[in-house]
């Protein structure tokens, strides 16, 4: 009996073989694509509800963390699922008044820079322009996007509305790390 025992634990074994590499190979660990800005992207200027901010060349807001440290990204991987870095394979150019000297990257990374601070974007912005990120506070610090100088735009659409001149006394900030 032993003899019937054998084959038949041996094609048990084979069919259990097989059907691990199909479901290893049939993309049940896809991998998510990280947003990588195209070869010969840029960084510019948009109107936001929050003011003149960073924008990247499909018009997508660019925010910063108040976490980090100049060009030292402190995100956790948890974090970059909910705000990707941008990333790009070459410098992005600088237009619409923006300056080139203040674009950078995280030493032997692609995340880009500007003025010191690593760029993200924001899952929940859906469309260009759309600043739905501003201000909020997670991963253990505050969010903001970024004026022409590289400083965090602290204000809120609301806070603008209500403001006379439709700006915000704290919308330029200082070019450091003091929010």
């Amino acid at each position: 009996m032993t003899r019937h025992r054998l084959p038949l634990f041996i094609l048990v074994l084979t069919i259990v073989a097989i059907v691990g590499a199909i479901v290893a190979t049939s993309g049940a660990t896809k991998k998510v694509p990280q947003r990588t800005a195209a070869a010969g992207s840029a960084i510019s200027l948009s109107r936001t509800p929050v003011g003149q901010a960073l924008v990247d060349a499909r018009g997508r807001t660019l925010y910063l963390f108040a976490g980090d440290k100049p060009n030292v990204s402190r995100l956790s991987v948890a974090g970059q699922a909910v705000w990707p870095p941008f990333t790009s394979t070459t410098l992005p150019m600088a237009t619409g008044g923006i300056s080139a000297g203040q674009i950078g990257t995280i030493a032997g990374t692609k995340q880009i820079t500007f003025n010191g601070h690593p760029l993200y974007y924001y899952v929940g912005d859906r469309n260009p322009g759309q600043t739905a990120g501003q201000g909020l506070n997670e991963f253990g610090a505050r969010w903001y996007v970024l004026s022409s100088r590289g400083a965090a735009i602290t204000s809120t659409a609301s806070s603008l509305s209500a403001s006379p001149s439709g700006t915000s006394p704290s919308s330029g900030g200082a070019a450091g790390y003091g929010y």
